[in-house]
């Protein structure tokens, strides 16, 4: 989640900060197990090492501080770090929601401050539910999903190979006992997951009462796919990046699948998870397949 300084950062770097500096400085910063990723601005680069030993020193519990080097992109949807304090490691031990999760902030894509969102949909959860989870990633919504409510199977794919390595250590890390880590890209295992319920009688198809879709840049493009294992009155979570205002686009997208899927849907909630850039918001959108 993103941390706001108890010590007040701003206020112990002014004496060290010129006047012209100082505004530039970006309090704000995420705290993944004992490793901080703050952004510093072009103008305080000379003095992003300076930074770096101060938030050590304000936080005893960080060993590591590392400041954001580009956005997140590539398939894996990962960033470089640039380390600024501290130890070089970029492995860590995150807690949240009940569990604890091992990865590498930067081969794995991780945001904490989808904590809440990934507690809200598990306050969803009924009883005897079958999830499954796409671009799951080292398991944040899979484990939280497994550790805190009372589904009878969570099937979590992810393509990114540490990713997927780092889950199945945080499967045991968690004593996760009804949890299925699937490697491989979410489209080609669903198309097998397909083909198998197509061979199978219908007892015996593998379908789900809840999925999930946290790739809000080309989650679009799997709607079609996830539609045709779902069951009746399965819920699916999309997740989408929307401009204020204009969040009903997202729910066009989904209405625009279902009908090209033949299937109809009620949109429950349309819920920001968070600001992606100025007016731009990664949503959420809950909606019921009937």
């Amino acid at each position: 989640m993103k941390k706001k300084n108890k010590n007040n950062l701003k206020a112990i770097l002014k004496e060290k900060l010129t006047s012209k500096e100082l505004p530039s400085l970006i309090r704000g910063f995420d705290i993944i197990g004992n490793i901080a990723i703050i952004e510093i601005p072009r103008e305080l680069t000379k003095k992003q090492r300076l930074i770096g030993n101060t938030l050590l020193q304000l936080h005893k519990n960080l060993s590591s501080v590392f400041k954001k080097g580009t956005a997140y992109s590539g398939k894996f949807r990962t960033r470089k770090l640039i380390w600024l304090a501290g130890q070089k490691s970029k492995e860590t031990l995150y807690k949240e929601n009940n569990i604890r999760l091992k990865l590498d902030v930067e081969k794995v894509y991780f945001s904490p401050r989808l904590a809440n969102d990934r507690l809200r949909v598990a306050k969803q959860v009924l009883r005897g539910e079958r999830i499954l989870i796409l671009f799951s990633g080292c398991g944040p919504y899979t484990f939280t999903l497994s550790k805190n409510t009372q589904a009878k199977e969570i099937y979590a794919i992810e393509l990114n190979p540490v990713a997927h390595k780092y889950a199945l250590e945080n499967q045991k890390l968690n004593k996760s006992n009804n949890t299925v880590i699937i490697h491989g890209d979410a489209k080609k295992e669903l198309e097998k997951i397909i083909s198998k319920n197509k061979k199978n009688n219908p007892k015996n198809q593998l379908k789900f009462d809840r999925i999930l879709v946290p790739l809000p840049k080309c989650a679009e493009d799997f709607l079609d796919v996830a539609l045709k294992v779902t069951r009746k009155d399965a819920i699916i979570h999309f997740y989408d990046f929307q401009k204020e205002n204009e969040f009903e686009l997202s729910a066009d997208k989904i209405k625009k699948a279902c009908k090209t899927a033949k299937k109809k849907c009620k949109i429950l909630a349309i819920v920001k998870c968070g600001q992606n850039a100025p007016r731009t918001y990664r949503i959420c959108a809950d909606f019921r397949v009937l």
